[in-house]
């Protein structure tokens, strides 16, 4: 493959992670109409959630329940080698922490001019499939969401082994 080739799979790759990003935003604004801000949050978090677990049962069906093995094989099929969710990794005894630097979802909201607020919103609403990934996973899952209060980057997601007596 050529270099010309893979630029081109690069920006499409790209488009498709913000057209998903727009597919989002546009499904909470018609729920949001009808149900209310909360309520539509809540049913497009569970509905992506769900997702995420239909995807663990694949993505980690040959995994140990380990938080950094599950954090290793999530970063080992990280689009386009990681460079579309560039992320700072750091490992503990129980677990590991990845702070994604850049995602195309919140940059494709935020070239829309979207709210910090908004944004944020539907920062949380794409983080359930993590929730619903890595927690189908058998590990402790913890996301700290992009908000304009903290800035920069993007999530943190918390990885930790549960207790051995935990479901």
């Amino acid at each position: 493959m050529n270099d010309r080739t893979i630029d081109t799979l690069r920006r499409e790759l790209e488009e498709a992670f913000r057209a998903r990003a727009h597919l989002y935003r546009t499904i909470y604004d018609e729920l949001a109409a009808d149900l209310g801000a909360e309520r539509a949050e809540r049913l497009l978090s569970r509905a992506i959630e769900k997702r995420g677990a239909e995807v663990a049962a694949t993505l980690f069906k040959d995994t140990s329940r380990n938080a950094k093995a599950i954090g290793a094989k999530f970063l080992s099929v990280s689009p386009d080698g990681g460079r579309m969710y560039p992320c700072q990794v750091e490992t503990r005894a129980s677990g590991v922490t990845m702070r994604v630097d850049r995602c195309p979802l919140k940059d494709a909201w935020a070239d829309a001019g979207l709210s910090g607020e908004r944004m944020a919103r539907l920062c949380r609403i794409a983080g359930a499939f993590d929730k619903g990934l890595f927690e189908a996973a058998g590990v402790q899952f913890g996301n700290e969401p992009w908000t304009p209060v903290r800035g920069g980057g993007c999530c943190w997601i918390h990885l930790d082994d549960r207790a051995p007596d935990a479901n």
